[in-house]
């Protein structure tokens, strides 16, 4: 599954606080034990109890900026967002200029719906002189508006890329040249080269396109495309084709969504048709307020080889993702899941198996430009049955850990460099290996 929904939908806002913070210091009027307290309240993650101290003294302080304004922030955190807007009108009743207030309170309007104001304010706030990183910045937030706009229009988006970089092991191969096969001999038997670990520098071209029909209040059928076609630098019999096509139907209703998708993927090696999967995946999504979501999933996917048929096999995997979203436009999430795999054919139980994994990841923003990235991930699996070659029924412990940097070039181009490293620490030595990759990614949306 990819990583949680809430990281792509709060993708744009989740850097405006921050840039607008470091970039604009709000004015700061005379501060006191309340205010204070919430001020502290808030930036501890804990706008459920700012949002309670402050509302409880609504009556007494509404007309007071820096009250109304740190009231209209919690208010956003905890998801009342109608709040949100009447407290944030007070304070720039008294200052127009307010740039946070105004920011802030575009935030509320598009959390609301109400894309075209949201849109006016951001435009707004950009026309009050910000820096040029900043603008650039608000541009996303209006593009962002501008799609909540169209929503019961018909839409499209996409995009290409290229990708340079060098993987250590192209055919996740183990990374060492004999090993003993108890099942044949006694003695350790040497790998062929393309057996083995193959290392490589690499050129990658990838491309996607997705469209959105909205056919019913909240409810609209999607669908996309993509791909990706891999060239190595002197293995070429590894060089990697990869297709993707989905469609499906989304339903909103209210904090929940409900997604049902059709997947068809194709994996080819070498220009030769590798591997077919096609599946469906359903997923509840419920966002709780502003900042915390959660979602169910299950997937089920039929595997073809088209050279080894003995490997066909029915894949169903079934989990939970938990996803937060701090002020400080952080963004983390975990999820768990179970994976179990079984081959069609008779008498290869070997290469059934079931299984349990786990994922966390971050990003962050990093002024402007900058989002850092980064994810953990392991999964376990213990097989059906004996391994004829091996002896012993397989165990593997599969980790990967991806680092990276996602930089704004400009509108709609980015410049993404990141690290990922893998180990998969298995029983049977043909399939215990380690692998790491270096790349670099230029990337433009439409």
């Amino acid at each position: 599954m990819r990583a949680p929904a809430l990281i792509q939908q709060f993708r744009l806002r989740a850097g405006l606080a921050a840039v607008l913070l470091l970039a604009l210091q709000m004015p700061l009027a005379q501060a006191d034990t309340l205010t204070d307290q919430a001020r502290l309240l808030l930036d501890a993650g804990k706008p459920v109890q700012a949002f309670a101290l402050l509302e409880a003294q609504e009556s007494n302080r509404a007309g007071e900026p820096y009250y109304d304004f740190l009231l209209g922030l919690a208010a956003i955190d905890v998801g009342q967002n109608t709040r949100a807007v009447f407290a944030l009108e007070r304070v720039l009743a008294v200052e127009p200029n307010h740039v946070r207030a105004r920011a802030e309170i575009a935030r509320a309007y598009l959390a609301l719906g109400e894309a075209d104001t949201a849109r006016k304010e951001f435009e707004t706030v950009q026309k009050l002189g910000v820096p040029a990183d900043v603008s650039l910045t608000l541009e996303r937030y209006i593009s962002a508006a501008r799609q909540v706009q169209n929503q019961s229009k018909t839409t499209t988006n996409g995009y290409l890329e290229l990708a340079l970089g060098y993987d250590t092991n192209l055919n996740l191969g183990p990374n060492r040249n004999s090993v003993v096969i108890p099942g044949l001999s006694p003695l350790p038997a040497t790998l062929s080269k393309d057996s083995k670990a193959n290392a490589d520098y690499f050129a990658q071209l990838g491309g996607g396109f997705n469209v959105r029909v909205p056919v019913a209040p909240g409810i609209a059928v999607l669908a996309g495309v993509s791909g990706t076609d891999r060239f190595n630098g002197r293995t070429d019999r590894f060089d990697l084709g990869n297709i993707d096509a989905n469609v499906g139907v989304v339903v909103s209703q209210g904090k929940n969504v409900y997604t049902l998708m059709g997947q068809s993927n194709h994996i080819s090696v070498d220009e030769e048709r590798f591997r077919m999967a096609n599946g469906l995946t359903a997923q509840w999504q419920h966002n709780y307020d502003a900042r915390n979501q959660i979602s169910v999933y299950g997937q089920y996917s039929n595997l073809q080889y088209l050279t080894q048929s003995v490997r066909d096999a029915d894949r169903w995997v079934a989990g939970a993702a938990y996803a937060h979203m701090w002020r400080d436009s952080a963004v983390a999430y975990a999820s768990a899941y179970l994976v179990s795999e079984k081959v069609h054919a008779a008498n290869v139980d070997y290469l059934s198996f079931d299984g349990v994994g786990l994922r966390f990841g971050a990003r962050a923003s990093l002024g402007a430009k900058t989002t850092l990235f980064g994810s953990l991930s392991g999964e376990f699996r213990q097989y059906d049955a004996v391994d004829p070659s091996f002896l012993v029924k397989r165990r593997d412990a599969q980790y990967s850990m991806l680092l990276g940097a996602s930089y704004a070039v400009e509108k709609d181009w980015t410049l993404t460099p990141q690290l990922l490293l893998g180990l998969n620490d298995s029983n049977t030595a043909l399939n215990d290996y380690h692998r790491e990759m270096v790349s670099v990614t230029i990337r433009r949306e439409f």
